[in-house]
Parts: structure tokens; sequence; C-alpha cells
């Protein structure tokens, strides 16, 4: 569950007004039914929510409030209630009436490299300890500390005597890259006497970031660990990395989720980015073969053609405060296809495209092709209540496409949360401001990810059981898995 803000709404100065409050819930319903993502999955009985009885129960609270905190109350407990991590208050404090234009860029190429890279937003890690601690355990030795060479990673014995492997991602987010991999490489640039690209930058580093998780892969392959197992408890997310770095794990065909927008104006702005990309790569490479061509025009004519789709997708959502209906995002769901969570194809064979900028214009986890398949054996990937968003593909991806078992707790339900729109929501009276997700990643069964991953192997806490304990029992499990495969 997500903290609430602790601002009071700004209403009139004077007594409370109810009707106020109903005019905001009754808008919050309105941009619900117009571009939240999520609405029709939540609106199914699969979901586990009701949502006729939450509005209800909101209507109810709202016309028995005596007070401002108490229509408050009755409007958080109404976003609470849908269990979606993504959809959340915003703090409205320091909020002017007045709209700034944003501070220009700081002049990269006057500064010097550390306080470049802290500009750019490299800075230490958190949360570089393993979820659980695992490094308590006898036999354990530690091979990277998670703050020099980004992830922490060791081997770890069960009493079984089966070595695995671990390996701690805290965060889907390259640039959590630690700063001197930053300054290093600004170190690097300012040699060639070139002006900074920051984009360039950004990119090397973030490629240093899967470089650096594949070697440690490596390095358990040369160590003959029994399996590998990858902590990705307390991840909050990140970026697309959740869905490449799923490709370092295994040599398979690794197929990445469906991706569905609301058929909102933020939309567009996706849509036309991709078109833009696309594009882009065509027309800079035009000695590229025909087949390639070909591939991407037809994926140019498929993102126009989901352009084309916003405006049959424009149904009336209002049901969904009346009834429930079994889940269909090809229904009346507000729904429309943008392709994969990795671009236009949700698989392309290495070396599919030999010219890595046009095979990541249409697949892009390309770019980390060279370090697919660093490790190649069985894989189990440790979650717990806090595991989100990004992190959340990661697991659902490898859960689905049959390269890992999930073991620990179920995640915090976040799913896709937003492409290139933070899907903000703001009613009129009380100033209420609420993050309202724009897109959709369909499981593997069809079911909406905001639901949640659910471990295959359950490690649950025991009353009276330190965590110590528990993770000893989770090795154990893991040992005992790994014996009857």
């Amino acid at each position: 569950m997500k903290r609430l803000p602790a601002e009071s709404p700004q209403t009139t100065s004077g007594s409370f007004h109810r009707e106020m409050w109903m005019e905001d819930y009754a808008l919050l319903k309105s941009k619900l039914e117009q571009s939240y993502a999520n609405l029709a999955w939540f609106a199914s009985p699969q979901s586990g929510v009701n949502l006729p009885a939450l509005d209800r129960r909101t209507r109810r609270m709202l016309e028995q409030a005596e007070s401002d905190d108490d229509a408050k109350a009755a409007i958080l407990a109404f976003v609470v209630g849908f269990h979606d991590g993504h959809f959340e208050p915003v703090a409205t404090e320091g909020v002017s009436a007045t709209k700034i234009s944003p501070p220009p860029q700081p002049s990269f190429d006057e500064m010097d490299a550390i306080s470049g890279c802290a500009a750019l937003g490299y800075a230490p890690v958190r949360s570089i300890a393993f979820s659980l601690p695992l490094d308590t355990l006898p036999d354990t030795s530690i091979e990277s500390d998670g703050v020099s060479r980004v992830f922490r990673a060791g081997i770890v014995q069960s009493a079984s005597g089966a070595r695995l492997g671990v390996v701690r991602i805290p965060r889907f987010r390259p640039q959590d890259a630690p700063p001197s991999s930053c300054v290093e490489k600004w170190i690097a640039w300012r040699k060639t006497g070139q002006p900074m690209k920051i984009g360039v930058l950004n990119a090397q580093i973030a490629r240093d970031w899967f470089k650096i998780l594949a070697e440690q892969l490596r390095r358990f392959r040369s160590e003959r660990v029994a399996a590998v197992i990858v902590d990705i408890g307390g991840n909050t997310g990140g970026n697309d990395s959740g869905d490449w770095a799923a490709r370092l794990f295994t040599p398979r065909e690794l197929h990445s989720a469906r991706l569905l927008l609301a058929a909102a104006p933020s939309a567009n702005a996706y849509l036309d980015e991709e078109l833009q990309n696309l594009q882009r790569a065509l027309d800079k490479h035009p000695e590229a073969n025909v087949e390639t061509q070909s591939l991407l025009r037809a994926a140019i004519s498929h993102f126009e053609q989901r352009k084309a789709a916003l405006a049959s997708r424009g149904c009336e959502m209002s049901w969904v405060w009346r009834e429930q209906r079994s889940w269909n995002p090809a229904g009346c769901s507000r729904l429309i296809e943008a392709g994969f969570a990795s671009g236009e194809t949700d698989y392309l064979a290495p070396g599919g495209i030999e010219v890595e900028d046009l095979a990541s214009a249409v697949y892009w986890p390309a770019a980390v092709d060279s370090f697919r398949g660093s490790w190649s054996g069985p894989v189990y990937v440790l979650t717990d209540s806090k595991t989100a968003s990004a992190a959340e593909m990661f697991g659902a991806v490898m859960q689905d496409n049959g390269v890992a078992k999930i073991v620990g707790t179920n995640t915090e339900g976040d799913g896709c949360g937003f492409m290139d729109d933070d899907g903000l929501v703001e009613l009129p009276h009380s100033r209420l401001r609420f993050r309202v997700p724009n897109c959709v990643r369909l499981r593997r069964d069809g079911s909406d990810e905001v639901a949640g991953v659910k471990p295959d192997l359950p490690v649950l806490p025991v009353e009276g059981e330190d965590t110590r304990t528990r993770v000893a029992r989770m090795i154990e499990l893991i040992a005992a898995d790994l014996q009857k495969n």
C-alpha cells in the first residue's frame, strides 16, 4: 500500500461542502473511464476487486461525511481499493498556481566529471544488501560488494551441499550504476576534445550495467554453481531493462509481453515516438537489404494502424460501476494494441538484423544481444511484497517463458504503469491529484500484470521465525526443488 499525502486538500474557506466533493468524485470516475488502462481488468471478477461495491461504499462514505477530512478519506480509500501500486495520490505541497518553465540544462561541456555525473543523476545505489540476509548463512562467500561493481553477488551453500550463485538487482535502472562508471567515461570523453554527447554517454554506461551483470553470470558458470538466484526483493522497478535483462539468463527464445495502451490522447505521444524512431532508422540506412527494409516498413504500418485505432476504441465505460464483466481486453476496455514490451516484435533472433540500431528499432533488447545466454542453467527469482513495476516485468517474463521459478512472496502489483506520460489527474475543488496508469502488459495466460507475480515456491514468514532462519529455509527449498528436476 502506498503512503498517502499528509497535507489537507484545499477547499473553500467556509463550512464543509459535500456537493463539491461529490463533483470531484464524479470527475475522478469520469477520468478513469477515459484513460485508466487497468479499469476493465479491475471491473472483472478475475481481478478480485468489486468495483460496483467499491463505488457504493465510497458514495455512502461521502454522503455520511461531516468534514473535509472525512470526504478526503473516502476518496483516498476508493483509490487504495484498486490495489494498483501505480494508481496513487501525488502530494500537492508546494504546487503553485503560477506555472514556470523547466530550468535550463546545465552546460555539461564546462563541468568536471564528478559534478557532471551528479547532475545526470548518478548517485550511490540504495538497498545494496540482499533483501534477505543470505550473506549471514554458513559457507557463504561474497564476490561483489554491490558498490564498486553495481551488483552484490556471491555463492551460498545449502545444508545438502548445493552451491547456488546469488546476484542482487536493487533496481532495473542502469543509471544506478556507480558514479565511478560515469566519471571514468566522462574523463575518457573529455580527453578526446569532442563536445559531450549526454545520450551517448548514458548509453555507454547502460551497456556497462548489462556487461557487469553478464560477467557475473559467466563467472557463476565457470564456478559450476547448480543454479542462480536473482534477488529482486524490494526492487521498485525502473525501466525497460527489466525486460532486456531477462535475456542474459537463458540462451533460449524468450518472448516479451503484449503491450496495450489506454485509448486516450496520451497514447499519441508514444505511438508518434515509435513511428519517428522507425522512420529515422530506415532513413539512416538506405543500404539495408530488402528484407530488413520490408520489416521496418511493416512495423511503421502497424504503428500507423494503432494510431488509427485510437478513435475506434472509444466505448462508454461507465458500466464498470454497475456490473462486473469477464476480462476481455478486445471488448469494451478502451485499450489498443501497441506491440510488445520489447517494441514492435516480441522476439528477434540474435543477428536477425545485422545492423544494431536497425535491429533495436523493432526489438529494443537487440542492444544487449552480445550478452544473451550468459547463464544457461536453472534460475530462481526471489520476490517480496515490495517487488514492483519493471521488477515485476522481469519476474513475469522469466516465469511466463519457463526460464525461472519465482520464490518468496507475491509481488506488489504495479504492472506496466506509464508510457511517456505520467497520467496526472487533478480534482478542481479538493485539489487532490492522482497518477493514473495508461498502459497494460499482458501475462501469457492473458491476465493483466497489475495482478502481481505469484511465487511458484512460496516462502511465507512464520510467526516467531527470524529472517535468517527463513532464508535458510528458502535455500533448502530451492535445493530440494533442484533435486526433483
